[in-house]
């Protein structure tokens, strides 16, 4: 009964909520039926410095195997939760592979293991401060279970190769990989999250309503 007049709501307030594909934003309730549940982008600002720092800490010269998904993802699941956490790795990875063109079945892969580590990370930081250490506990964790399932899973499972060739050939990237991300835990983690995730100004209508007094201004 009760579900039906949330629908009703919905369709009364209709053009105050977006639609991102199936996901309807609505204050109040974060899970109906499965369906994903949030409040109207008040940070899209946020997400999109998020994406942007991803895909351009991705494509700039950079040692193999050292990516900042884990570094950026850790933030937004701490400030917002699991779904959140999860949100942002799988907008992350099928956004950047899309926009270089290597989406393929390794994609699902790697994407899916990441959301499952954003919601990992949603639990973790439940109430954890925006500490270093924190971050980079969760980003060695994480890492080693990353690089196990689809480094020596994708060995296995797609180049038919033994479990010890793949372990042994997957240590050195492991090892860069490692390196990396408590690198970025490190710096990019605590920085994001105060400067970013937890600044107010930085909220959609606050840097709209900037943009727009500088057009005002300008006439």
């Amino acid at each position: 009964m009760e579900i039906e007049k949330i629908k009703k709501v919905i369709l009364e307030k209709q053009s105050k909520y977006i639609y991102l594909s199936k996901v309807f934003i609505v204050p109040k309730y974060p899970l109906i039926k499965g369906v994903v549940i949030m409040k109207k982008p008040k940070n899209f600002i946020k997400y999109l410095i998020g994406l942007v720092t991803v895909i351009f800490l991705r494509i700039v010269p950079h040692p193999p195997n050292v990516e900042p998904i884990m570094a950026t993802m850790m933030p937004f699941a701490k400030r917002w939760g699991k779904l959140a956490g999860l949100f942002f790795t799988l907008l992350a990875i099928l956004s950047f592979d899309l926009i270089t063109g290597t989406l393929g079945v390794w994609s699902i892969m790697t994407a899916g293991t990441y959301a499952l580590l954003g919601i990992a990370a949603g639990f973790y930081f439940k109430n954890k401060e925006n500490k270093v250490k924190y971050y980079i506990g969760f980003s060695v964790v994480g890492t080693l279970i990353y690089d196990a399932v689809t480094g020596i899973g994708t060995g296995m499972l797609f180049f038919k190769q033994s479990f010890m060739l793949t372990f042994m050939g997957q240590i050195p990237f492991t090892l860069y990989h490692l390196a990396g991300n408590i690198a970025f835990a490190a710096i990019v983690s605590p920085l994001l999250y105060k400067w970013v995730l937890d600044n107010p100004h930085l909220e959609t209508q606050p840097v709209l309503d900037k943009v727009k007094s500088l057009f005002v201004s300008a006439d």
